[in-house]
């Protein structure tokens, strides 16, 4: 379903940029590099998928994006101004959808907003929201009495409260169920198409990155450099147009490609 840009969004996409960022941590041999030299730009309003291993520093990556952790090296930037603490012009979401368990829906969503905003048009702002993630009948609910697909169609509408120009997502729908994760992902790029934002998210399913994304990041250490933190392999943009059909031919490639990629042989992904 398309449905129209929201005219009352409250930010636009913005452009991202890493140059040279990395990030190490301290253990008890001195310090690990998780990440390295990594240099991507987002285009303002794109998708991008992070793909790699476990532990391979997705999750640090977006850190740095959201301004939630500093890069040790390199810098980021959105629209071309450096990426402050905890920045406002960005909003995360993750794979557990954190809700305030003694609020309810509408509730949870009016912790976005940010403050100063107008009472009346606070509350126009979350009923916008709740209708664009349709949960208009369940905003009176409290997390506790609504399943884990709408707990997390909750927290996607409290990370847009505020309009941000960047939405990093972690893992949003690690936690469903095949069902609701694909209905997720639907909704997702609704909501893509009604308040553009410029859209990172780290996510294990090859799958769901083909579906979703516009460019697909393959990040993971490279075989000659064992130890040294994780960097990207590849950047592997998909043109399909969409809505897409997940059997798409061309998509099939593609998983193949980035299979190999994560170092499982392709022959493993026949049906």
């Amino acid at each position: 379903m398309t449905i129209p840009v929201n005219p009352s969004a409250t930010a636009s996409a913005l452009r991202v940029e890493l140059a040279g960022v990395g990030r190490r941590f301290p253990d008890r041999d001195g310090a690990r590099t998780v990440l390295r030299d990594i240099d991507l730009t987002l285009a303002p309003g794109e998708i991008v998928a992070i793909l790699g291993p476990s532990g391979c520093g997705k999750s640090t990556l977006l850190r740095q994006i959201a301004g939630l952790d500093d890069p040790d090296l390199g810098n980021v930037r959105l629209d071309g101004t450096p990426v402050g603490e905890i920045d406002q012009r960005c909003a995360v979401a993750f794979q557990e959808p954190r809700l305030l368990p003694w609020r309810t829906i509408e509730r949870n969503v009016a912790v976005g907003v940010p403050r100063g905003t107008d009472r009346a048009r606070g509350a126009e702002r979350v009923a916008e929201l709740l209708r664009l993630v349709h949960l208009e009948h369940a905003r009176g609910l409290r997390p506790r009495q609504v399943s884990g697909g709408m707990a997390q169609r909750a927290s996607l509408a409290r990370a847009l409260a505020r309009g941000p120009g960047v939405l990093v997502l972690d893992e949003p729908f690690g936690a469903l169920d095949a069902l609701t994760r694909l209905q997720m992902q639907d909704l997702l790029l609704e909501i893509h198409a009604a308040e553009p934002a410029t859209i990172v998210l780290v996510t294990h399913d090859v799958d769901e990155a083909l579906y979703l994304a516009d460019r697909v990041v393959l990040l993971g250490e490279e075989p000659e450099r064992p130890g040294e933190g994780a960097t990207i392999r590849s950047v592997v943009p998909v043109y399909a147009p969409r809505p897409r059909d997940r059997a798409d031919a061309a998509l099939a490639l593609l998983r193949a490609e980035l299979l190999d990629g994560l170092g499982v042989p392709s022959h493993h992904t026949a049906a």
